[in-house]
């Protein structure tokens, strides 16, 4: 369209006396013309280019985030990393946040932060309904919603005036603007990604695809981690009790330091009267007996000891000295069994020297020699 008009012009003025100058006008407006259309069209290939680097950030960071999910030790961790590389992702946002979402009740809870005080954003008590999400998306939750002016939209709120007042003490400065991105996960609401910042009207168009691409591919990172920790959960504790199982004790064992000066011992454990619970009352019952039992051996023997579901009503653990210590452990756990009134274990210990088969061989000697004097004594 600009030759067009360039060379309509010049048709128009070469009659002039003047053709050499009017020539001259035509190349300068020409020039002109095609610098600023270089100049803008250059500008956004500039952009594109670098909402394309922005995408390709993204993508590298739940490409990271999905292959070292394993690695976290529980899921909020898992969320905490998802957030900072969010933060860190999108220009605009200075602080953040990650609100999980009860489906059955639609509470919120807010499982992680940066940059503002997650004590304080725990003491909120609000549901779905009231969040940004939810209001600018007429209850749909499925898109990414920018807010440009929290003044108005808390001014609008349904948030009493001491949850308002938590929102405004919370962030390190005060929230101006807000991109809220829905996560779902298995077509269900699973969570929130809040990207805030001190600045008005921080968040751009590119911002916006940023988060969806982001989020998008989060729901993707969290439902494998959830589905490796299952699957962790699933190869090394038993499912009923959450204590480990055979095999992942054995595994464990291998990596024991022993201590000498304090001395290591196992203890084998098997329930006295399982089958007379679950014949009497039903293998509900029996469940509940062995939830509880293990409970009690979780309380009394932590993370630096060894306690698992051997096999069936078996248990075992291996323990740091000393002996009498230990001894006085399993009478606490024997007065706290006993409230229940119809349950009771039987024991062997023996100290460990890193040999396991023989070890063990000698705790359930000394554990059924304890439960045959048990049934002597019956009689």
């Amino acid at each position: 369209m600009l030759l067009f008009i360039c060379w309509s012009f010049f048709f128009s003025i070469t009659a002039s006396p003047n053709a050499v100058a009017n020539l001259l006008l035509v190349a300068i407006i020409y020039l002109l013309g095609y610098s600023l259309n270089y100049y803008f069209h250059q500008g956004r290939l500039t952009r594109l280019w670098e909402h394309l680097q922005q995408v390709v950030h993204v993508n590298e960071t739940t490409f990271e985030l999905v292959n070292i999910s394993g690695q976290y030790q529980d899921e909020t961790a898992f969320l905490n990393a998802l957030l900072n590389k969010a933060v860190s992702s999108v220009d605009g946002a200075e602080m953040g946040s990650i609100i999980r979402v009860e489906p059955e009740t639609g509470a919120l809870s807010f499982e992680s932060s940066v940059g503002i005080d997650i004590g304080k954003l725990r003491q909120l008590n609000i549901n779905l309904k009231q969040s940004f999400e939810y209001r600018l998306t007429k209850g749909k939750c499925d898109r990414v919603v920018v807010i440009d002016d929290m003044e108005a939209i808390n001014s609008r709120s349904s948030l009493s005036s001491s949850a308002q007042n938590i929102l405004l003490d919370a962030p390190s400065t005060p929230i101006r603007s807000t991109l809220s991105s829905p996560i779902h996960i298995d077509g269900q609401l699973y969570a929130m990604l809040n990207l805030d910042s001190g600045k008005v009207k921080a968040f751009s168009h590119y911002d916006r695809n940023l988060v969806a691409i982001l989020t998008h591919e989060a729901a993707n990172a969290i439902s494998l981690y959830q589905k490796t920790h299952k699957i962790n959960l699933l190869a090394n504790f038993d499912s009923l009790t959450e204590l480990y199982n055979r095999q992942r004790f054995e595994t464990l064992v291998k990596e024991w330091q022993l201590k000498p000066h304090f001395g290591c011992y196992l203890i084998l454990i098997d329930l006295d009267n399982l089958k007379a619970i679950n014949d009497q009352h039903g293998h509900t019952a029996g469940d509940a007996a062995l939830q509880h039992f293990s409970s009690l051996l979780k309380g009394q023997w932590h993370e630096n000891q060894l306690v698992a579901r051997y096999g069936g009503d078996e248990f075992i653990a291996l323990c740091h000295g000393p002996l009498e210590r230990i001894e006085n452990e399993i009478n606490i756990i024997e007065t706290a069994l006993s409230e229940l009134g119809d349950i009771s274990f039987s024991y062997g210990i023996e100290q460990y020297h890193g040999q396991l088969n023989k070890t063990i061989k000698a705790a359930d000697e000394a554990m059924y020699k304890q439960k045959r004097g048990k049934v002597n004594k019956s009689l």
